[in-house]
């Protein structure tokens, strides 16, 4: 990115070219594939919208008081997001069974929008999210203190919204992207001392608890070493966090119990899902190295606690464990990855200190380099090849652009943590690299 932002009108056109490519790779390639077999084995197709069961779950517990976590809602969501209800007997039925796996209060962000047809909300959220996402960039270049030129930080803002993770979050409707961007707004409101409402919006955040809690323990940690400034910070949280779980039991009272079960039931019929530490080494051995990554994290955490929020250890330990968060949760889900942009921003932000710390460390990087670059390569080459090739033998590879995709996290947290000793020692008191 940064070669490319040197010549700002070629690095442009090249990243809405690498952009472009991966956009028709994942609708005429990718979801071409998967109508084609669907076609083939009966598999049922609908809006295949992430939002729909959410939203059809808070319609009918705000407008017509019944259970979001109940059979009968969950074959109604069925109906919309597979096309029809899940049939036990079909072995090509989807296993997900599309419930509404979330806390409650997920039905009062959605509350606006119950009383117009989904096709309306399903469109304006798509591009809610795309204005969201790169308006994220934007705010991580802020919150890395990274004065960037306006090319830099257009080609950085290409290259998301033209990502794999992000295309697939965007096209899926997926909460995740509305978190991430919850996450960047916080941490933006954090770099600028306004802790209650960077409080409240983290208690939003917790729709998705596994993707923000790491970062709140982090946000915990750091607040302890200035309490008498930072409190602010955990107060507006906590109070956010009773107001929402109290409105929630006034609604649907013993929600909690209903919510635990349906994660239990989702982690079921997801019998596969592990965490990307658990599927390169093996349950227990990912398991283990996840508590130790935990432990370690926390120690490092404390003791930078007291650094300000413009300061380099903070921005380092908050990409760090933004990074850390994908390789630790229990799925290996692309569109989560949104999550490792702040981390692939601050590595570009400072390659030259990546570069010169030691041979580890300049391999790590361009390892991370190629495996973050692939996707984009072989979206591309897949573009092209659909100029001559017929559509179903371009179809048949349609695997090629996300065979890094267990690898880009993995990558990405092994640069940032070859940087330790030189982003929490030196570069705190020298000029960022390139700002």
């Amino acid at each position: 990115m940064l070669r490319l932002a040197r010549n700002g009108k070629l690095g442009i056109f090249i990243a809405l070219v690498m952009a472009a490519s991966m956009w028709f790779y994942v609708q005429r390639v990718m979801i071409g594939h998967q109508l084609d077999l669907a076609a083939r084995r009966g598999i049922p197709r609908g809006n295949l919208s992430d939002l729909y069961p959410r939203w059809l779950g808070a319609r009918e517990l705000l407008l017509h008081h019944r259970d979001p976590y109940s059979t009968d809602v969950t074959r109604e969501i069925q109906a919309g997001y597979y096309g029809r209800p899940l049939d036990a007997g079909r072995p090509n039925d989807p296993k997900d069974q599309a419930a509404f796996a979330y806390p409650v209060y997920v039905a009062f962000l959605l509350a606006p929008t119950l009383g117009l047809p989904f096709e309306i909300v399903r469109l304006g959220f798509g591009w809610f999210l795309v204005i969201l996402t790169g308006v994220s960039v934007w705010l991580w270049f802020g919150i890395l203190n990274w004065r960037a030129k306006p090319t830099v930080v257009t080609i950085a803002i290409c290259l998301t919204l033209g990502s794999f993770q992000v295309i697939q979050g965007i096209k899926l409707q997926q909460l995740s992207l509305l978190v991430a961007g919850l996450i960047a707004v916080s941490a933006w409101l954090v770099a600028e001392d306004r802790f209650t409402l960077a409080g409240a919006l983290l208690g939003l955040a917790t729709i998705k608890p596994q993707l923000v809690l790491p970062f709140l323990a982090w946000l915990m940690i750091w607040a302890a070493g200035d309490w008498a400034r930072r409190k602010k910070l955990i107060l507006a949280f906590g109070v956010t966090m009773i107001l929402l779980l109290a409105a929630s039991e006034i609604i649907l009272p013993g929600w909690f119990r209903r919510f635990l079960d349906a994660v239990s039931a989702y982690r079921a019929y997801n019998a596969g899902a592990e965490s990307i530490l658990s599927t390169f080494l093996s349950s227990r051995l990912g398991g283990a190295l996840t508590w130790l990554i935990l432990l370690a994290l926390a120690a490092f955490a404390w003791r930078i606690r007291r650094a300000e929020a413009n300061h380099a250890e903070f921005r380092f330990m908050t990409v760090l464990v933004l990074s850390v968060t994908l390789l630790i949760i229990p799925t290996a889900s692309p569109y989560n990855q949104v999550l490792l942009l702040p981390g692939i921003l601050f590595a570009a932000q400072h390659w030259q200190a990546f570069y010169q710390k030691s041979r580890f460390s300049r391999t790590a990087m361009f390892t991370t380099i190629a495996i973050v670059a692939w996707p984009w390569l072989a979206a591309i080459g897949l573009t092209v090849a659909s100029l001559v090739l017929p559509a179903e033998s371009v179809q048949r590879e349609w695997a090629w652009p996300i065979y890094t995709n267990l690898a880009i996290p993995l990558g990405v947290v092994t640069l940032l943590a070859s940087g330790v000793g030189e982003f929490t020692s030196q570069v705190a008191h020298k000029q960022p690299v390139l700002a």
